[in-house]
């Protein structure tokens, strides 16, 4: 992957890229970074593959300082970021926050979506989940907290949310390094900006949907319980993937898993084009 960043609408925004053909756009969530997709994009060689880092996360948490990261803000600055880079249309893909935010672009623009690819994703009311809002509760307290606290709050996160444990300790040594360097504020900014209400406003337009969807599900995430995932296949006319025994951080611990749902709406784009 090769880092990348470009100063758009007075925000400079980072993504990670590899490849070449049909663009795929890959969102992470919280508390993750583009790296959350390291082990699928190359299993994606036949597409260009574009894991977008939202605004104030992973190495741009300094871009979120007195700025609104909400998800849907996050949209909007995927949608920039998707103008100005002349993407599209594109097959998003979501995880976490990010399912979130593409749900949000692709109701908005569903010119620019080729398709849509939801991971253990928040939806409708699904979310925060409580140790998020305990964390925001307690903000005030947690922004004077010393780093090494900050790391004892985030580690249970990536404990309960990995089934793979030699992967888990990967993933959270790997995560945890932009919080090292932003400290504690930078988090609790993260979680302050967290509204239901984004996933909640455009829920009555999915059904409406009209793109190739498909849903993948760790079926033991103690997060983003299944029952959403099977709501959002239902809403969205898609197949639900279920992977018994994962949990949330599904992009890490089962790569192959998603890049098999995106191949799947790669290839039936090549069909459609074929046809066309």
């Amino acid at each position: 992957m090769t880092s990348k960043h470009a100063p758009i609408d007075g925000v400079r925004m980072r993504w990670e890229e590899r490849g070449a053909g049909t663009p795929v756009v890959l969102v992470h969530g919280i508390p993750t970074s583009p790296a959350l997709w390291r082990h699928v994009t190359p299993l994606l060689s036949q597409a260009r593959t574009l894991a977008w880092e939202m605004v104030g996360y992973g190495d741009s948490m300094l871009e979120g300082h007195g700025r609104d990261i909400s998800v849907a803000r996050q949209a909007e600055y995927l949608a920039a970021w998707l103008r100005e880079l002349e993407i599209g249309p594109a097959i998003l893909v979501g995880h976490d926050l990010g399912g979130g935010v593409v749900q949000i672009a692709a109701v908005r623009a569903p010119e620019r979506c080729a398709g849509l690819v939801l991971v253990n994703s928040i939806s409708y009311d699904s979310w925060p989940i409580a140790p998020v809002k305990a964390i925001r509760a307690a903000g005030a307290f947690v922004e004077r907290l010393p780093r090494q606290a900050l790391r004892g709050m985030l580690a249970p996160l990536f404990f309960l949310g990995h089934d793979d444990p030699a992967r888990r300790r990967e993933s959270f040594e790997l995560h945890w390094k932009p919080y090292r360097a932003a400290g504690p504020a930078a988090f609790v900014r993260q979680v302050r900006s967290l509204d239901v209400r984004d996933t909640l406003g455009v829920a009555p337009r999915l059904s409406g949907l009209d793109v190739p969807a498909r849903v993948v599900w760790g079926v033991a995430d103690r997060f983003q319980p299944v029952r959403y995932g099977a709501r959002l296949a239902r809403d969205l006319d898609a197949p639900l993937r279920r992977i018994e025994g994962a949990r949330h951080f599904v992009p890490e611990d089962h790569p192959a898993e998603v890049a098999a749902a995106v191949q799947e709406l790669l290839r039936e784009q090549g069909v459609r084009r074929a046809a066309g």
